[in-house]
């Protein structure tokens, strides 16, 4: 990747085979890797890519982050001081147009971190077959130290730098909210958008997770932990590996420990709690609580906002150190919150046989390797928090049509659905009551139609990665296995844009 050291770049070049590991001879041999982000994820790549059939040079290009913009830029704030602020946005790969990723307010992002993450988007879109190059962004500040006025400043002077520099636009790059941004801070960046660009028709379309009286799509606050939840419920719909783990197939009764209850984990935790799973645990930064008999997800998030925080809840038990919720007791381990937890010092503790990664990059390489020795199962990062980028393709969509999903075909379907209804009625000689017919008969609107492409997205992406394991007789894993599927897919677009024999 561009900024990388050159041993890192020409890395995933090779087309030979890595070597093998002593105690698995049919599994790959990883290196005992840094902890960096950026790291891990080009491992993951260049593990995968000595599988695939791409030609060395379009590995080359892929590899590689297109290109990175660093900005400066002056801050007033409301005491009338002045201080500098550092940004960034990276664009890993154009071989799709936009290329879609996230802005995110931190103290810890910087150039590799932006990178790695747009990285991830490039391999993340393909494996969901979302028409996106990857991107990142974002601005190493922290939020909390800032009144909203500052912010919304910061935000204004981040798009304009964007745009100035042709980074932002809804057929050039696409913003959409990360960690530390939400809704509020995209309908700046559009409002900024559409001052500087002079009456774009399809200028919405610039930037996805936007309010919905902005523009933006009903279901996409949840749609990453929505599309967790699907995930794992098809992981475990998977008989021949639910055996393997001597689990029944399906979620119920599945005990499920959530690390991080913010917008990702709250939401896949409440999800699989109605898909029939118990929530036995949930961490969080000021520590932990366990109940094996299930928590409520909802009570729990109304104690944190009464008392500022989880422990103490009534009928848990607290754990001072969220760390150790990771090796709880469990059937499913959710780490939605942090890069990085689950290290070759603590993966041989983990007791969960389903580790599904909620956020980006939880398990480091060689934990992955420890994981594997152990025949616990990885849903990967790649596949299972895909549900935001898919459901900000269907923002995008509905902003290019201008037009709201369900609204051209829901009456037409009601007026089909009732004639059906009232066909059975003859039938039977039996009339409906009038609530079953209203609740049968009523067509799709925004978020059903969301929901439903989200689920079909994760149903068929799964089943696309449980095949390319299956070609290779099950002898890689999951995250492997879609890294492999995504550098096909990636490649192939490369390949036919003509520029490469």
């Amino acid at each position: 990747m561009a900024s990388l050291d050159p041993s890192d770049a020409n890395a995933a070049s090779s087309s030979v085979k890595p070597a093998q590991s002593a105690s698995n001879p049919d599994r790959p041999n990883r290196r005992d890797l840094a902890s960096t982000f950026l790291e891990q994820v080009n491992h993951s790549f260049e593990e995968a890519a000595a599988y695939t059939d791409v030609p060395k040079g379009i590995l080359e290009q892929i590899h590689v982050c297109n290109g990175v913009y660093h900005m400066t830029f002056p801050l007033q704030r409301d005491d009338g001081t002045i201080e500098v602020v550092e940004g960034w946005r990276a664009q890993h790969s154009h071989h799709k147009l936009p290329t879609k990723g996230g802005i995110r307010y931190s103290l810890t992002v910087s150039e590799d971190e932006v990178i790695a993450l747009a990285s991830l988007m490039t391999f993340k879109c393909a494996l969901v077959n979302v028409p996106f190059g990857g991107a990142k962004g974002g601005i190493r500040i922290d939020r909390t130290r800032y009144s909203k006025r500052e912010l919304e400043r910061v935000t204004r002077r981040y798009a304009y730098e964007l745009y100035r520099k042709n980074l932002l636009g809804p057929g050039l790059d696409v913003p959409a909210p990360d960690y530390g941004t939400g809704q509020p801070e995209m309908a700046w960046i559009l409002d900024t958008y559409n001052m500087v660009a002079h009456g774009h028709l399809d200028s919405i379309a610039s930037v996805t997770g936007k309010p919905v009286s902005q523009g933006g799509v009903r279901g996409r606050v949840e749609a990453t932990g929505l599309g967790v939840y699907y995930g794992l419920r098809e992981a475990c719909r998977q008989s021949d590996d639910m055996a393997k783990l001597n689990l029944s197939t399906g979620l119920d009764g599945k005990r499920v420990v959530v690390q991080g209850l913010g917008n990702v984990g709250y939401h896949a935790a409440k999800y699989l709690h109605e898909g029939g799973a118990a929530i036995v645990g949930i961490a969080e930064i000021e520590g932990a609580i366990h109940d094996p008999n299930g928590l409520d997800v909802d009570a729990v998030m109304a104690h944190r906002k009464q008392h500022g925080k989880i422990l103490d809840y009534p009928g848990a038990a607290n754990i001072a150190d969220s760390d150790e919720a990771l090796t709880l007791d469990c059937d499913i381990l959710v780490p939605a919150a942090l890069e990085n937890v689950i290290t070759r010092d603590n993966a041989h503790l983990v007791q969960a046989k389903i580790i599904g990664e909620a956020a980006n990059g939880p398990v480091t390489a060689r934990a992955n390797d420890i994981l594997h020795d152990r025949e616990i199962l990885v849903v990967p990062d790649l596949y299972l928090n895909a549900g935001g980028v898919t459901v900000s393709y269907f923002e995008w969509l509905k902003n290019l049509s201008h037009v709201r999903f369900g609204r051209l075909g829901k009456r037409f379907e009601e007026s089909v659905n009732r004639e059906m209804l009232e066909a059975v009625e003859r039938l039977v000689d039996q009339r409906f009551e009038p609530e079953t017919i209203a609740q049968v008969a009523q067509g799709p609107g925004e978020a059903e139609l969301v929901k439903s492409g989200l689920e079909e997205t994760m149903m068929a992406a799964y089943d696309e990665i449980r095949e390319v394991q299956r070609q290779h007789d099950d002898r890689i894993d999951l995250r492997t296995a879609a890294f492999i599927g995504s550098i096909d897919k990636v490649g192939e677009a490369y390949a036919q844009l003509g520029i490469f024999p």
